[in-house]
């Protein structure tokens, strides 16, 4: 797959959920199979989504038909916030009621905002961003499990900060602390006090790490110093990452959330994304081997009859969805598309075709071995 194939399979997945919160009919035409998860699931689908279509959006220089798509969806992007957030809208968003998934997905939200602030926040009206900061700010009322939920509650304050709002230092300070102490070595965190062999390391944790002490470091004292150790685990991450690619395309089904499908590489995406891709590990090799994950998986057929996506991980698979999941759950697969914030000159897209390492081996070739990485 090459930009235009990402671009287009991206816009395939985002388009019926921002056009329908842009009419201000999200609500009427988003599938919700789980009653239980219908006060969430529409926060879900436009936070995650726009959450790994951020950095397509703010990128600067495009030129074509890629910039005006690029143009016709920010406009879009502006839109839905509004929709999302205005008290008056049939499409306003649920920040503050439930146990807490709100927080979650005002967090994606938000981190859309940390990833293309001169597209998504400046152009705001002010009335609008005073709706989008009193909807971030209502999240406080949750507190975070001590998890990667933690991430959540410090990206919210760290998307504030970015709006020049009243934000607070503790609920970073606690994700900081805590996963320093959770880090188990060799570019992996416990999710928590323990270790779970899943893909949380790269659904939230490494991803929001480093964007939070990049975001905190002009600020915040010892931020600075702590950061290229986090940006070196997550290389090694990301290293470990492109090795969970098989020559077919699949990856290993372990753990929980799976049916957010190729969104389990939001990691490796981010490092090639922020150039943190470890040495030896080449932009064409991360390109092929996520462009295998992607044609293997749409292969299953992961839209229904409007466009919305499935639930699975090949087509429709309801029973690997934990009781969490639903339809909006599941447009967390956008945070695969991170490099699309790469210009299209960039060699991520221009370099040839490159066979990745567990194709390269299975194929006979004769690399050097893996090494774990230490403080």
């Amino acid at each position: 797959m090459v930009r235009k194939e990402w671009l287009s399979l991206m816009l395939k997945i985002a388009d019926p959920v921002l056009s329908a919160l842009e009419g201000g009919k999200l609500h009427e035409v988003l599938p919700v199979e789980k009653e239980s998860r219908a006060m969430y699931a529409h926060l879900e689908a436009f936070a995650r989504t726009l959450s790994g279509m951020a950095p397509w959006i703010g990128l600067e220089g495009l030129s074509g038909e890629e910039k005006a798509l690029q143009e016709e969806y920010r406009k879009k992007a502006l839109v839905c916030i509004d929709r999302a957030t205005d008290p008056a809208s049939p499409d306003l968003m649920n920040f503050t009621e439930g146990y807490g998934q709100s927080l979650v997905d005002a967090a994606y939200l938000a981190y859309a905002l940390l990833r293309a602030p001169h597209a998504l926040l400046d152009p705001l009206p002010p009335r609008v961003k005073k709706n989008l900061a009193d909807c971030l700010k209502a999240t406080r009322k949750f507190e975070p499990f001590p998890i990667n939920w933690l991430f959540f509650s410090a990206i919210v304050e760290a998307a504030l900060f970015k709006m020049g709002e009243e934000w607070i230092l503790p609920p970073v300070e606690r994700a900081v602390k805590s996963f320093e102490k959770w880090y188990v070595g060799d570019g992996m965190y416990g999710d928590g006090e323990f270790f779970h062999m899943d893909y949380y390391n790269s659904y939230a944790i490494h991803p929001m790490y480093v964007d939070l002490l990049e975001t905190f470091a002009p600020v915040v004292p010892g931020y600075a110093e702590l950061l290229p150790k986090v940006k070196k685990r997550a290389s090694r991450y990301a290293a470990i990452q492109e090795r969970l690619i098989s020559p077919e395309g699949t990856y290993p089904m372990t753990g929980r959330s799976l049916t957010y499908r190729f969104g389990a590489f939001q990691a490796l995406a981010h490092a090639a994304l922020y150039d943190n891709l470890p040495e030896g590990l080449s932009p064409a090799q991360v390109r092929c081997g996520i462009s295998a994950v992607m044609e293997r998986t749409v292969r299953g057929g992961m839209f229904d009859a409007n466009g919305f996506l499935k639930v699975g991980v090949i087509g429709n698979q309801p029973s690997l969805g934990e009781h969490y999941i639903c339809v909006g759950s599941v447009y967390m697969c956008t945070q695969a598309f991170l490099p699309l914030g790469l210009a299209p000159s960039h060699p991520f897209w221009t370099a040839p075709d490159e066979p990745w390492t567990n194709k390269k081996i299975w194929e006979g070739a004769d690399l050097p071995c893996d090494e774990a990485v230490d403080e």
